[in-house]
């Protein structure tokens, strides 16, 4: 997995729209909260998007924007930001580009590990988070990048 201080892989996927999302292009509008989740619609991964959405407002108030990453198609994605409500971008990753990039694919080539980075717009990552099963950790996490931003003007 890559970790602080490594440069964050580009990648250009479809979003929950089917439009194609450049990450650098991203990056252009300031630092990036990158979240890789295994699927839509598991108690895990919603718990983790609807904590993401609920903290949304702290988060682009702080300059920064979400991007969530998983291996389901658009038209899934789609419904998932649209049941729960999820501000922010959700990127199509079937043959798993971006996850093989940052090195969270799990054990054995099976699934996807639960993992944030937070990005800065020179594309470096500040700062990044593994924990499987413990969701807790990346609201943690992401609530720390936003008191660091607040601190540092981001």
């Amino acid at each position: 997995m890559l970790d602080r201080g490594d440069r964050a892989p580009d990648f250009t996927l479809p979003d929950q729209d089917g439009r194609e999302v450049s990450f650098h292009a991203l990056l252009r509008e300031g630092p990036v909260v990158l979240y890789f989740y295994p699927a839509d619609f598991t108690p895990g991964c919603t718990k983790e998007a609807c904590s993401i959405r609920d903290m949304h407002d702290e988060i682009a108030a702080a300059g920064m924007r979400v991007v969530g990453v998983s291996p389901q198609d658009a038209d899934s994605h789609a419904r998932f930001r649209d049941k729960h409500g999820l501000p922010f971008t959700l990127v199509a990753d079937p043959d798993k580009v971006a996850v093989k990039a940052y090195g969270v694919d799990g054990p054995l080539g099976i699934g996807v590990r639960r993992a944030t980075f937070l990005i800065g717009p020179d594309g470096v990552i500040r700062d990044a988070v593994v924990a499987d099963l413990r969701v807790g950790r990346h609201e943690d996490f992401i609530r720390r990048a936003i008191a660091a931003a607040g601190q540092s003007g981001t």
